[in-house]
Formats: C-alpha cells, structure tokens, sequence
C-alpha cells in the first residue's frame, strides 16, 4: 500500500506517465489527468522524430539568428515559419528567445545543463521498455548527421559545444557513409555517428505502454481536461477540470504546450510557446537510411519506424489555435525522396501519412523542471522543445524526487521556472 502523497499528475505524454512511474516507485499514489488517450495522435509524444539524441544539447537560438528573423517572416514554408498574424502575441517570447542566443557563453550554459538532463537518455529509456514489456520499441544503435561538406560541419558551433560537453562521435568520409548507406543522395560528403545515441521505433506505441505499465502498477486514469489548480494558502488542495474538482496533495504540470494557463492558475505567468511540429510517413518504402539520420541541409530527422519512414522537423510559430500549414509537410516530404533518390515518385497518396502537433517550449530552450513559487505541493515539469522524447527519462526521476523532497540528481538551477519570473 502506498503511504506517500496522493499525486495528480496532467498530462499523459512522455513526460508525465514517467513520472506516475517514477512517483509510483517512491510509494506515491498517483492520479493521472489527460482528457486524450496516452500515446494517441493527438500528442506530441505520437509524431516526434523517435530520436533519442543524448547529444541534443544546444537550443534552437543561437548566436546571429536575429538576422534571420525578417526571412522567418517573409517566408512561411522555410525551417522556422512566424505567421504574422500571430506575431504581436509571439514577440514577448520571440525576444526572450533571440537574448537567450545572443553570445556563445549563454548557448554553451544551456548546452552544459541539457548535456545533465540528457546523459544516458538511451539506456533510461531502454530499462523502462523492459519494464513495459516492449523492450524492442528502443534501439540503443547510434544515430547519423550527413552534410554536403566537411566544412558545414567544422563551421557549425554545435559541434564544437557539443566536443565541449563531453560528447564524442565517429567521422565517417563520403566512402564510409556510402557504405553504410548505399540509398543516400551523393551530394552527402561528410557525416558523423554519434554511438550513445539511440531511437524509438514507435513514439506512440511507446508512450501507451508506458501508460499501461503505470495503470498495472497502481496509477489511475481520469479522461478530464485540467483547467487550473486550487490552493488554500500555500498548500495545494486540488485540480480543477471541466467536469470537477480532484483532490489532491501534490500536482504535476506536465501538459505539454497547454501547460501555461494551469501555471498562471498559481500565480506564475511563465513564458511558453507551442513550436507547430509537422512530419510525414512513407509506409513500407522501397528505399531509405539504414539508420536514423539527419540532413543538415534539410534541417529535419530521417528515422525508421515500425509504422512507416519518418521525416520529422521545421518549426512554425503561430499559436496553439491555428490551422495547420500542410504545404510544410509537403516540404518534409519533397527532402525525403531528394535524401533518397531510389524512392518511386510515384508512390501512391494512400501510403503517405502526415501529421501536425505542439512541441512545448521555452525561450532558452530548456525545461521548466522545479515547484511552483506559491507551492511546494506543486512541481513544474514540461517546456522539453526538441528534446521531449529523449528528456522524459530523467525528467521523471527528478519529478518523483522533487515530490518526496529528495536531492535533485542533477543540479535543477539552469531550469528552475522561476527565471523567467
């Protein structure tokens, strides 16, 4: 019998079912709140890349991305779109995101706390599969970075931050990656390995199981939309949702890009934004990477999944309420088969599947992971950007340490929500 808080946890992706697992081991009882089902296509945890890239350590912004803001908004099919119609409500955030890239010495901080969070993701991720009963939904295989140069790669300070965190990778010339990858385009010269890393074969088969491992362990369900969180005093008493109050003594806030208007419920008005993700699938192709990939050039992620070939990436700022922009997945797409020239153009429309979904994110690109200002009884935990998938792992270690007061792993000051306050 659990003899620690009752724990309602919001949200039912990546991030929040490991942390009803995790919570769960330290003896909480744990309520989870989603109004969707766990891993379903309404997620995010559902249409992410399947990467799980420990080495994704360096935020969206870095340093002269300023320069490139007029290009965002004069072309909307580009690797980072802003509809103008959504910019007087986006530039708060937008500033916060330029001055969180504005020198080498702010993207290397980040760099050196999400290189913390992200250590060892694959090998978190893997132990949790087994316990689910899907230890073959995670490969812990290396994942490829392909260029047109070598130079593009000795120019890119991402690499050199990443040399700097500790993360090390294999070169490989344009003959060793044609061996290894005898379907990519020639126009690929230089490429890179990065061994630690790994990928999920299915993002949403995944999350499911995770769910229904949390269930089997003692957590319970509740299909309910979470509007805000009650407090008397500084002690959390319950969340609200659309069809009632659910008492509680502590409350995760895990909810992806909806997480901030539950925040600002407590009084914390915290700066997040949806980064609008799309991505396309080709079901059974004929031609593809033998690995998970990605093309410098097209900016997005090429992985195997067991429902099909995935390419996944760009970003659009335009809010969480606005139809989506699937001329963007066209693009993915269109970079699929230029990556892939033994593809058949003519592969019929039926076998190729695209989606659209929130990547949650803060400015500086890293999570919120830490308590409330008004409450202890309540722990932040969501803001992941890019690295959702690959983060929750230990994002749910830290969540059921916070929840029983425990010394944190990792040092939590480089996300602590209150920075931005």
């Amino acid at each position: 019998m659990a003899t620690g808080r009752h724990v309602a946890i919001i949200g039912a992706g990546a991030v929040g079912v490991i942390s009803a697992i995790e919570a769960l081991r330290e003896g909480h009882r744990v309520t989870l709140i989603d109004p969707g089902e766990p891993g379903g296509e309404q997620a995010a945890s559902y249409g992410n890349a399947g990467w799980l890239s420990s080495h994704s350590v360096i935020p969206p912004a870095e340093p002269g991305v300023w320069k490139k803001v007029p290009g965002y908004l004069m072309d909307p099919l580009g690797p980072l779109a802003i509809r103008w119609s959504y910019l007087p409500k986006a530039l708060p955030w937008l500033i916060k995101y330029l001055l969180s890239g504005w020198t080498e010495a702010r993207v290397e901080k980040t760099a050196f706390a999400l290189r913390d969070l992200l250590r060892d993701a694959p090998l978190l991720h893997k132990k949790l599969a087994e316990e689910a009963g899907v230890p073959e939904l995670i490969e812990r295989n290396g994942v490829m970075h392909v260029f047109a140069s070598r130079g593009n790669f000795d120019n890119d300070l991402g690499w050199r931050l990443r040399k700097k965190v500790g993360v090390e990778w294999l070169e490989l010339s344009a003959d060793e990656m044609r061996q290894r990858e005898p379907d990519l385009h020639p126009r690929y010269t230089f490429g890179v390995v990065v061994e630690e890393a790994g990928r999920c074969r299915d993002p949403g088969a995944y999350v499911a199981a995770l769910a229904q491992h949390a269930l089997a362990i003692g957590a319970k369900l509740m299909r309910a939309k979470a509007t805000g969180l009650k407090l008397d005093g500084n002690k959390l008493v319950a969340v609200l949702t659309e069809t009632g109050e659910i008492p509680c003594d502590a409350a995760v806030v895990a909810a992806g890009a909806r997480s901030k208007q539950l925040t600002a419920s407590v009084g914390d008005p915290l700066p997040l934004e949806t980064e609008r993700g799309y991505h396309v699938m080709i079901e059974n192709p004929e031609a593809g990477p033998r690995s998970s990939m990605m093309a410098s050039d097209a900016k997005m992620v090429v992985n195997w999944t067991d429902r099909g070939l995935r390419a996944a990436g760009t970003v659009e700022i335009a809010g969480l309420e606005a139809t989506p922009n699937w001329k963007r997945a066209e693009i993915l797409r269109n970079h699929l088969f230029s990556m892939f020239p033994k593809l058949p153009k003519d592969i019929p429309a039926s076998r190729i599947k695209t989606w659209f979904g929130h990547r949650p994110s803060m400015p500086d690109g890293r999570p919120c992971i830490g308590y409330a200002r008004a409450s202890r009884d309540i722990v932040y935990a969501f803001g992941h950007g890019h690295v959702g998938l690959v983060g929750s792992a230990r994002t749910g270690r830290l969540v059921a340490q916070l929840l029983s007061g425990k010394q944190p792993e990792i040092p939590l000051a480089p996300f602590a929500p209150n920075r931005f306050l």
